[in-house]
């Protein structure tokens, strides 16, 4: 046989495009068709969190496909027929907002094109940038089936909104109404009460007088916002606040605008907080709305649609914005001689999660949907366990919002989204629900028909994602085969938008909550904890990884340090961590296959093992069942460690140096049979790692020889390795775990005393009566010289007669290792003294502070801790190296 010859320097960029139009062109990605699977075949699905058509890929991203594409190839090569869906949500407030601006850069606006030429420009933006999601996520190796990839507005998916919208409003799920919603000016539209960010903020809080109408005094109220004093309709007190009683039933004055208002008793009102009396603005705060219904209180807008006050405050504060109102007011309360005071108040101002613009509650016509039934199905199905959080902890998130859960605002004031599917006639005033369009209905001609102007919320396409994806409203055979979804990988931040809403969703339209498992990731922080952001400029661009590091890189780095739950502190040396971990795999591999030359590889069943043929065997198959354990529980960075400790540790590091005894031989049958073991491990090994890192496996499975037994013909679709109980050995483990330790003790010595590492030394090894693995390690004897590059070894149960020895103790036997005859002792003991000397210092230092009370006082006690172990291991050290001068002397 020939040597096969791998690129002496590895490189990613020479393979990993080539390596995905290959499996693309394939057909890998796909499942089976649905006619072909079995029936106790159980799919595996993933519907992938459709990234924002409008956005590019950043590290959570990359993240949270890394960790869904290392689940769908473990699932693909165990053989269950494996789905994972991708696609893009249209994204309506952000995608409008980037073409919106697009236009005044070119000086016009939305308003100017009209609708329909809007909506065909934002086409195009989402065009542009769909190729480019699609390019990022095809660099990153994700192996999802292309051929079902699915748009949040494409005609299926626009055609199951329109069924779920039509059908709750026959189940009475589904209304319109006249209340109060959270208005973003900017983008001058409704927003959900999920969709509003809070931030605490530095505000003052204002005291003035309003005078009652009876002209016997004026009472002090305090507020936030002055400005909204333009739409008061009523005082409140608490009804047991003794010191308002008397005031219960009377009116007041507004200042500014002399409107005569009630004062009320209402519950509500805190009677410890400001002046214990309340302003009620029923058209501008949530609370006051609620008080305003149970007094039957006019409700007054104050507000236009675009943030400035409106004809319904008095002519001076028309068109002012709210904040410029408010210094207005406060101006004119002064002039009328009824202002106290202000101070500083710190409180919590809602925003717009998209574009940070102060959120107003505003009085408008919305569509709403009833949450309260939907969420007792969603409730339900975590109560019967048909849904798993991972980590377990995110349930009390998830239960919480839904027991307290309030209906669901989804109009949206854009044209970027699914139009509501109703139609007015305004001559008569019917309103018209309809699944297909009525200004097509013959038995509607000759009446003026006006659909609704507004579009629904992006997640009432998204929560449907899990099905409408799989062809529903349509009983497809996707949808009867892969339906419910096996696992959701997403992240915490929209537990409430998405995730308990497609589990609603779910139960009502499927019956079937739509996903069993739901793993929440953690978040990408910078070092120092932060968040990444572009504002903080310390994010992460995954391409820009890719083509520095590898995808493989990218994704080893990212499941290796995803431990369940917790966020993950990175920067991009993290990465390099991934690469040499690649660079390990593709050196090791070069080698072997170079080791091919004039070679014949044995069948697997003709090979006779030997004790460490059994040992790495039997690590194997241990690696093998923690990957697999890891796998199903979610334990990501438990399942990359295990196949990276079974490969860099024990393959490379100890059996492929083990081999070199019987490679270099001249046993032409004994290369043979050892070639041939390598290469039957390096081939499992690759099928091991694939989940983890793919490219790299890939390209070198597609350059292993011909074996004797056939094998798949891609790694992708490779089985699994399985667990096997021949390949148990644990007295084997047990013997060369000792062998192991002897190697690491005489190693360390010898870095301790800066032996170079051509040198070669001697020791002996003493074994304690009766000691269990004696044998194995005199067997062993060539194996152990070659490790630790020695001259002489010799064994027994006696220590050696002659000095001149360091001893280490391990575990049933000690080594005594002749440093002497290696070092110039007098050198040597030199350098011990000033080392101790050094130390010493350190430890005064380290004692010193540790008996300082002012310390132990103000550092906390992980500081405090951290010197204590400094001090002792500072004390280790001295008391070693003392041990080493007696030695070195005697």
């Amino acid at each position: 046989m020939k040597a096969i010859e791998l690129a002496k320097t590895f490189d990613h960029k020479d393979f990993e495009d080539r390596i995905y139009q290959h499996w693309k062109a394939h057909g890998y990605f796909a499942p089976p068709d649905p006619g072909e699977i079995k029936g106790d075949a159980e799919p595996f699905v993933i519907v992938i969190p459709p990234p924002n058509v409008t956005g590019v890929l950043h590290m959570g991203h990359g993240l949270n496909n890394s960790l869904q594409d290392v689940l769908i190839r473990y699932y693909r090569m165990l053989g269950r027929p494996t789905l994972w869906v991708p696609g893009t949500d249209h994204a309506g407030i952000a995608t409008q907002n980037v073409v919106e601006r697009q236009l005044r850069a070119r000086g016009t606006s939305r308003r100017d094109l009209g609708r329909e030429r809007f909506v065909e420009e934002t086409w195009k933006v989402k065009d542009e940038h769909h190729a480019i999601i699609t390019r990022q996520l095809e660099k990153i190796g994700a192996s999802c089936d292309w051929s079902r990839e699915r748009f949040t507005l494409d005609e299926g998916l626009s055609h199951a909104v329109r069924e779920v919208f039509v059908t709750l409003y026959e189940r009475g799920l589904v209304y319109r109404g006249n209340y109060l919603v959270n208005w973003c000016s900017s983008c001058g539209t409704a927003l959900s009460d999920d969709e509003v960010e809070y931030s605490e903020i530095n505000g003052r809080m204002y005291h003035y007088y309003y005078p009652l109408a009876d002209g016997s005094g004026q009472v002090e109220i305090a507020t936030t916002r002055p400005e909204t004093m333009l739409g008061d309709t009523a005082l409140a007190v608490n009804p047991r606040d003794k010191r308002y009683g008397a005031l219960i039933g009377k009116s007041a004055i507004l200042p500014l605008v002399g409107r005569e208002i009630p004062i009320v008793a209402d519950s509500y009102v805190e009677m410890e907080f400001g002046t214990g009396v309340v302003k009620v603005t029923p058209g501008h705060d949530v609370n006051d709305w609620e008080i305003g219904q149970r007094h039957q209180l006019e409700v007054i807008n104050i507000l236009n649609a675009d943030g400035t006050l409106n004809e319904n405050v008095p002519e001076p504060y028309r068109g002012l914005s709210a904040l410029d109102a408010r210094k207005a007011v406060v101006l004119d309360v002064k002039a009328a001689g009824l202002y106290i005071r202000d101070q500083e108040h710190a409180h919590q101002i809602g925003h717009c999660y998209r574009c940070n613009t102060r959120i107003e509650p505003f009085l408008s016509d919305q569509w709403f949907v009833r949450m309260k039934p939907l969420a007792e199905k969603a409730l339900g199905a975590w109560r019967r366990g048909e849904v798993r959080f991972y980590p377990q902890r995110w349930e009390n998130t998830y239960t919480n919002w839904l027991e307290n859960i309030r209906d669901w605002c989804i109009s949206r004031q854009l044209w970027w989204g699914h139009r509501i599917p109703v139609w007015y006639d305004d001559d008569s005033g019917e309103m018209i629900v309809s699944r297909s369009d009525p200004t097509e209905d013959p038995a509607n001609s000759g009446r003026t028909l006006r659909q609704d102007e507004d579009v629904l919320d992006t997640w009432f396409s998204s929560w449907l994602w899990p099905f409408s994806t799989l062809g529903w409203p349509e009983q497809t055979t996707d949808l009867k085969t892969f339906y419910p979804t096996t696992t959701l990988v997403t992240a915490y931040d929209i537990i409430f938008f998405w995730v308990a809403r497609m589990i609603m969703a779910g139960m009502e339209f499927m019956e079937q909550a739509p996903f069993r498992d739901i793993y929440i990731t953690g978040l990408i922080r910078d070092k120092q904890g932060r968040k990444m952001s572009k504002s903080l400029g310390n994010g992460m661009d995954p391409l820009d990884i890719v083509n520095r590091f590898g995808a493989d890189a990218l994704k080893f780095t990212l499941s290796f340090l995803a431990a369940k739950g917790q966020d993950i502190l990175l920067d991009e040396d993290d990465f390099h961590f991934g690469s040499k971990f690649a660079n390990k795999i593709w050196n090791a591999s070069r080698y072997l296959l170079m080791n091919l030359e004039g070679r014949t590889l044995l069948p697997r069943d003709q090979i006779e093992l030997t004790a460490v043929d059994r040992w790495i065997l039997h690590r194997l198959n241990n690696a093998v069942a923690d990957v697999r354990r890891a796998m199903q529980a979610y334990r990501f960075n438990d399942a990359s460690s295990a196949g990276y400790e079974f490969f860099w540790n024990d393959f490379c590091d100890w059996y492929i140096e083990a081999s070199k005894i019987s490679l270099y031989s001249e046993d032409e049958a004994e290369k043979d049979r050892a070639i041939s073991l390598l290469l039957y491990i390096l081939e499992e090994s690759l099928r091991l790692l694939h989940p983890f890192v793919s490219f790299i496996t890939e390209e070198i499975y597609q350059k292993l020889p011909e074996f004797a037994e056939p094998r798949a013909e891609s790694v992708i679709v490779a089985e699994f390795p399985r667990e096997r109980s021949d390949r148990q050995a644990p007295e084997v483990a047990r013997d060369f775990a000792v062998l192991q330790e002897l190697v690491r003790a005489v190693r360390t010595l010898r870095s301790e005393f800066t032996i170079p590492p051509a040198k070669r030394i001697s020791f002996h090894v003493r074994s304690e009566p009766g000691f269990a693995s004696t044998t194995f390690l005199v067997q062993q004897h060539p194996l152990i010289s070659l490790l630790t590059t020695a001259e002489r070894v010799t064994y027994s149960e006696n220590a050696p007669a002659s000095g001149g020895s360091i001893a280490v103790v391990g575990t049933g036997f000690e080594v005594y290792v002749f440093i002497r005859d290696a070092i110039d002792v007098e050198a040597e003991i030199g350098r011990l003294l000033k080392s101790i000397e050094k130390s010493q210092q350190a430890l005064q230092g380290s004692e010193k502070k540790l008996a300082n009370p002012g310390f132990l006082e103000k550092a906390g006690d992980e500081i405090v801790q951290k010197e204590r172990q400094k001090r002792d291991e500072l004390l280790r050290k001295i008391n070693k190296m003392r041990g080493y001068m007696v030695e070195l002397k005697g």
